[in-house]
């Protein structure tokens, strides 16, 4: 059964950090291109990173310089250090998995994990 599921959400306050994981069950973790994804009240899904398989990276242009992912095969681990926080960050954050290089179209993604909450307070 696959299953990702994250945590490290929570309430902080601007300008303040936080760190997301995401532990992967039953996907092929290190062959898999893992993305972090948010929605926010009344918006759409939106790509915030991801990390191939190889290691590289790649960043919506909103999170570029403060957000941080990488994986841990041997844990079949994904995280997201995200510094400098802004209240427009708040919104649920999602993990998903994909076998597509460094996508960042949801719609390549096959699996999903339940989301986490983000809450940016000014």
């Amino acid at each position: 059964q696959v299953q990702l599921v994250e945590s490290g959400g929570g309430l902080v306050q601007a300008g303040e950090s936080l760190r997301l994981s995401c532990a992967a069950n039953g996907v092929p973790f290190s062959s898999s291109t893992m993305g972090w994804f948010r929605q926010a009240p009344g918006k759409e899904r939106e790509f915030v990173a991801s990390i191939s398989r190889s290691h590289f990276e790649r960043y919506a242009d909103s999170v570029k310089d403060r957000f941080t992912t990488s994986r841990n095969n041997a844990k079949s681990t994904v995280y997201l250090q995200m510094n400098s926080l802004k209240p427009e960050d708040t919104a649920v954050y999602y993990c998903a998995a994909s076998n597509k290089p460094l996508s960042i179209d949801l719609r390549e993604y096959d699996y999903w994990g339940q989301g986490t909450q983000v809450t940016v307070s000014s």
